[in-house]
């Protein structure tokens, strides 16, 4: 494995792999064909590894030649290749009208449930494009883990005393933050600035993430 370029070897998968070669009835008979066949799933393995690298190196490349780079990493946490999944999604963010029509045509717009004199709980739409939705989930893991302002976000959202939400749904109001935040910074040429992410209070959300 450490061969075929695997760094970290998992035990459970290995003491099931061992058990397995000491099956008389099983592999031990069939060893030749089993191993070929474990060949040649590792070498497709392999092989979409390197696709995947070439593809993030070119959207990679693509950012840069947009001058978009300097811009989207600003966020903390976020990547350029997990920014450039978002925009690969989204085309130019100059054609949404607004942040919030963005968010929309992502499906994590919150909506409340509501009949009469009954009002249910907000909740996010589904209803916009799933490939979009998946790349903005995907870019908060970093941001959650490494940008005080999100991680400050998503802390107070579900540990307030009122309307707690729960944890896909607090990642889901982050996740529409990332992409409002993406669409300021796109459409001004401005950096990221904590400032202005957090409505000009940024010493509250630093304080809940401590």
């Amino acid at each position: 494995m450490i061969r075929w370029g695997g760094e970290k070897p998992t035990l459970r998968i290995t003491r099931k792999l061992f058990r397995a070669l000491d099956d008389q009835a099983g592999v031990i008979e069939h060893r030749r064909g089993a191993l070929e066949r474990v060949e040649f799933v590792l070498a497709d393995w392999l092989a979409t590894r390197r696709r995947r690298a070439e593809v993030e190196q070119r959207m990679e490349a693509v950012s840069d030649e947009l001058e978009l780079i300097a811009l989207v990493t600003s966020i903390p946490g976020l990547s350029a290749i997990g920014a450039a999944a978002i925009l690969a999604e989204t085309g130019d963010p100059h054609r949404f009208t607004s942040a919030r029509a963005l968010v929309k045509h992502a499906g994590v717009a919150p909506r409340e449930r509501s009949s009469g004199t009954f009002v249910g709980r907000r909740r996010v739409t589904g209803q916009g494009r799933p490939s979009l939705r998946l790349a903005a989930w995907r870019g908060i893991w970093g941001t959650l883990h490494s940008g005080p302002v999100h991680a400050a976000r998503y802390t107070h959202l579900t540990t307030r005393e009122h309307n707690r939400f729960k944890p896909t749904q607090a990642q889901a109001a982050v996740a529409a933050a990332l992409l409002r935040q993406l669409h300021a910074i796109i459409v001004s040429g401005r950096r990221w600035d904590p400032d202005v992410a957090t409505f000009g209070s940024r010493r509250r959300p630093l304080e809940l993430a401590a």
